[in-house]
């Protein structure tokens, strides 16, 4: 276990709330650096805390070269990868966030995070553009970070980007408030600047100084050369949002092929802010009294759905502007025509039930939009 552990842990005061649920469930370190296992990012996107405390285990150069090694090629991903890997995998901070912005993105959103990687627009993709989002991750922090004991923080830089980093600023802004307020926003400002100019040169350094990952060998291989098109890349992120998805789907069917209306709606309101659930799953307990189940595919749908929920929102507002509420016809066919996913009869029926709570069979844009905005924040919180 990591030397120092004391003073370690008191960093926990500096880190933002992001940073602080990296630690949390980090449980590999590497020359001062910590690191997710493919089954740490798993647990710390479907569970509240770790189920175990973790230790931070030190790997030496031989241990992480063996766990790379055993990385397989992005032409052999699937939905099953993580789950797979397990424990013979790292990752890194950044790419931590970077995982977390696409398992909340739409399917098109895909290719606008492809395109920012490719900085000079030949449709792929190689290791030197993919790391400037370390970087811009980077930049987007120090906005973020507690004051304090300048040392402190430095350490706590070094632990999560595995250098010591400057205090002048490498992304060119206009001021703090026009700082985008996501990571998205932030990786989707940040790689227009000047396709990247100066991040790039520093991403000359960054790659010279920082030991590869499991991501960075599964896209561009085990000697960095290879490139990364956009098909292998829209897979990888479609494998990871269906892996996520059946993770906890699983975690609730107990080997069947389908779920349970009020387990459904567990799920929904898990990492919501609604602090009476129990009114919820009461008023579907009512208005539904006999179980039909949720299949796998009504519930992959109904999440891919809520990562359009921003086009859905405008949609949704035009009937708030009227002061109308929302029927279930009218709810189906906004989806369609705002995401271009269809829901089943059934799941749209089980989705009223939940969240009309004055059971006029009509949703409202209060009672569904403001709690699915929360629900999307997921492991970010």
């Amino acid at each position: 276990v990591t030397e120092g552990r004391s003073d370690l842990e008191d960093l926990h005061l500096y880190a933002t709330p992001r940073e602080q649920r990296f630690r949390r469930f980090a449980s590999l370190e590497f020359e001062g650096q910590l690191y997710m296992t493919p089954h740490d990012f798993i647990q710390a996107v479907t569970s509240d805390e770790p189920k175990c405390a973790k230790k931070w285990r030190s790997l030496s150069k031989q241990e992480l070269n063996q766990i790379l090694m055993e990385t397989p090629p992005v032409w052999k991903g699937s939905s099953k990868l993580f789950r797979n890997l397990n424990e013979k995998g790292v990752i890194s901070y950044t790419e931590y966030l970077f995982l977390l912005c696409i398992l909340t993105k739409p399917h098109a959103g895909f290719r606008i995070a492809f395109n920012m990687f490719d900085t000079d627009g030949n449709e792929m993709v190689d290791k030197k553009e993919f790391l400037v989002l370390q970087e811009i991750f980077r930049k987007k922090n120090e906005k973020k970070e507690k004051r304090g004991d300048e040392e402190k923080r430095a350490m706590l830089r070094l632990q999560l980007y595995g250098y010591h980093t400057s205090t002048n600023s490498v992304l060119k802004t206009e001021g703090e408030d026009v700082v985008p307020r996501s990571y998205w926003d932030t990786l989707r400002r940040s790689t227009s600047q000047a396709l990247f100019s100066d991040l790039a040169e520093r991403a000359d350094d960054i790659s010279s100084s920082l030991s590869d990952t499991t991501l960075l060998v599964h896209f561009f291989g085990k000697k960095g050369k290879a490139e990364l098109n956009f098909e292998d890349f829209y897979r990888f992120m479609d494998n990871l949002q269906t892996e996520v998805l059946e993770i906890e789907f699983l975690s609730y069917s107990n080997g069947m092929n389908t779920i349970s209306e009020e387990d459904f709606a567990h799920i929904l309101l898990r990492y919501t802010n609604v602090e009476n659930t129990s009114s919820y799953l009461e008023n579907m307990r009512c208005c539904i009294p006999e179980e039909k189940g949720i299949t796998f595919d009504e519930f992959r749908s109904f999440f891919q759905f809520l990562n359009n929920l921003e086009d859905f929102t405008i949609a949704m507002q035009m009937y708030n502007f009227a002061s109308r509420s929302i029927g279930q016809d009218e709810f189906k066919r906004a989806v369609y025509v705002a995401t271009g996913v269809k829901l089943s009869s059934h799941l749209v029926n089980t989705v009223f039930k939940i969240f009309d709570v004055d059971r006029d069979d009509q949703l409202s844009y209060k009672e569904f939009i403001g709690i699915m905005k929360d629900r999307l924040n997921r492991g970010f919180r």
